[in-house]
C-alpha cells in the first residue's frame, strides 16, 4: 500500500540562521586599484582565507558605478580563496547587476543606534541570511546554534625562514623565536614571548581590536586588520629589541613599551 504523502519523512528543513561573515567593504569602483590591494595584502598569505563566504559591500565604493564589473570581482576574490556570496549598499541598478552576476543581496548594516546597544564582533559585521518559504500553517521554528569554543593555539618551537603558522578563528601563542623570514598569522591577537623578527599579522579577518605583542620586538612586517608597517619605516626607539606591544588605533599603529 503506498504511503501517504502527509506521513512521508521531511528530506530538509528551511529555517531562519544569523551567520556572521566576512565584509569586504570597498572604497573604489576601480577593478585595478582593488587587485593591486588585494594582491598586495594577501598574495603572501595563501591560507589567510580558507573559502569563507564573504559579503562586498559597495555603499562608500567612491568612483564609476559602471566600472565595477561583479563576475570580474567575483572571480578576482575567488583567487585569494574568498567566495563572494552577496552584495549590500548598492543601487537598484548596481544591485541588479550583481544579481546577474549570481550575487545576492544581503541586507544593509544595523543603523547607528543599534550598533550602539549591540555588541562588537570579532571579526566582521553580522550578515544576517534568512531562508525564505512559502507560508505554512505553523512558523518555521528558529533554533539557536551556539558558537564553537576557538582554541588559542601554541607554538612552542623556533619558526625558521619560510615557515608559515596560522590561528584561524583565535589568537596565536608563540613561545619561541620568530625568525626572519617565517610567519605568524591569527584571526585575533598574536603573543611572541620571545624574539619576534619575521612578519606578524594579527586580526587577518578583519578584527581591530587585535594586537601583537612580543618580550623582543623587532619584526619585519607587523600588520593589524590589513594596517600594515615594513622594515623600511623603522620602529620607535622605545620599543624596537625590547617588550612591547602594538595596537591600532583608528586606522594606525600605535607601538607602546611593556614594563
Amino acid at each position: 500500500m503506498a504511503r501517504s504523502k502527509d506521513r512521508a519523512p521531511a528530506v530538509f528543513e528551511l529555517r531562519s540562521a544569523s551567520m556572521t561573515l566576512v565584509v569586504v567593504a570597498l572604497k573604489t569602483t576601480d577593478m585595478v586599484a582593488i587587485e593591486r590591494e588585494l594582491t598586495a595584502r594577501f598574495a603572501d598569505t595563501p591560507e589567510m582565507f580558507n573559502h569563507d563566504p564573504v559579503v562586498i559591500d559597495i555603499a562608500q565604493a567612491e568612483g564609476d558605478p559602471l566600472a565595477l564589473d561583479y563576475a570580474a570581482l567575483a572571480t578576482l576574490l575567488r583567487r585569494f580563496k574568498m567566495v563572494p556570496a552577496a552584495v549590500r549598499g548598492g543601487s537598484p541598478g548596481q544591485m541588479a547587476a550583481a544579481a546577474e552576476a549570481g550575487l545576492g543581496e544581503a541586507p544593509d548594516a544595523l543603523p547607528a543606534a543599534a550598533r550602539a546597544s549591540a555588541p562588537a564582533p570579532a571579526v566582521a559585521e553580522p550578515a544576517p541570511v534568512e531562508a525564505v518559504a512559502e507560508p505554512v500553517a505553523e512558523p518555521l521554528p528558529t533554533v539557536p546554534v551556539p558558537l564553537a569554543a576557538v582554541a588559542t593555539l601554541i607554538v612552542d618551537k623556533p619558526l625558521r625562514s619560510g615557515q608559515q603558522v596560522y590561528a584561524r578563528g583565535g589568537d596565536l601563542v608563540v613561545l619561541a623565536v620568530v625568525n626572519f623570514g617565517a610567519e605568524v598569522i591569527a584571526d585575533g591577537s598574536i603573543h611572541v614571548y620571545a624574539p619576534l623578527r619575521g612578519k606578524a599579522i594579527a586580526g587577518a579577518k578583519g578584527n581591530t581590536d587585535a594586537r601583537i605583542f612580543s618580550t623582543c620586538m623587532e619584526p619585519e612586517l607587523i600588520s593589524i586588520a590589513g594596517i600594515y608597517r615594513t622594515t623600511e619605516t623603522p620602529l620607535p626607539g622605545e620599543v624596537i629589541g625590547k617588550p612591547a606591544q602594538i595596537r591600532l588605533d583608528g586606522e594606525r599603529l600605535v607601538f607602546e613599551p611593556l614594563s
